[in-house]
């Protein structure tokens, strides 16, 4: 804030909204934790990268290039992503670690369950989704 720079302070100003709205959603105000504080950005950088797909499919590459911008302050704050071999590494000792690989598609549940923790904020629920589907098939 104090260099001046106008869409770095908006986006955290955002952010900050974003974490206070969590902290007294629900019944009850509470104080979140760092695993919810990781959540609360990986979700609201999530949102800015939908955004700017949108933006680019309404060919509004101006209001695109902000949401990208903004998303791009946003994952300074998150833990190092992981990569797809990473990804396909962990749910592969999951699943032999729970003893589920024989279920098929019926354990992916179980799987999830076990890898969510693990990777919140550093992957991309979708991803790894996908990645656990393709290795329980």
């Amino acid at each position: 804030m104090k260099a001046r720079d106008q869409l770095r302070s908006s986006t955290l100003r955002m952010v900050l909204t974003a974490i206070t709205t969590a902290e007294v959603a629900g019944r009850s105000a509470r104080e979140l934790t760092d695993d919810d504080v990781i959540g609360v950005l990986a979700s609201e950088g999530k949102k800015r990268r939908e955004a700017a797909r949108a933006f680019d499919d309404a060919s509004r590459p101006e209001l695109a290039g902000k949401e990208r911008t903004e998303a791009a302050i946003i994952a300074e704050f998150l833990p190092e992503p992981m990569t797809d071999a990473e990804i396909t590494q962990l749910v592969g000792e999951t699943i032999a670690n729970l003893g589920v690989g024989g279920d098929g598609l019926r354990a992916i549940g179980r799987v999830m369950g076990a890898v969510t923790p693990q990777v919140r904020g550093r992957a991309d629920g979708a991803s790894v989704s996908s990645e656990v589907r393709r290795q329980l098939s």
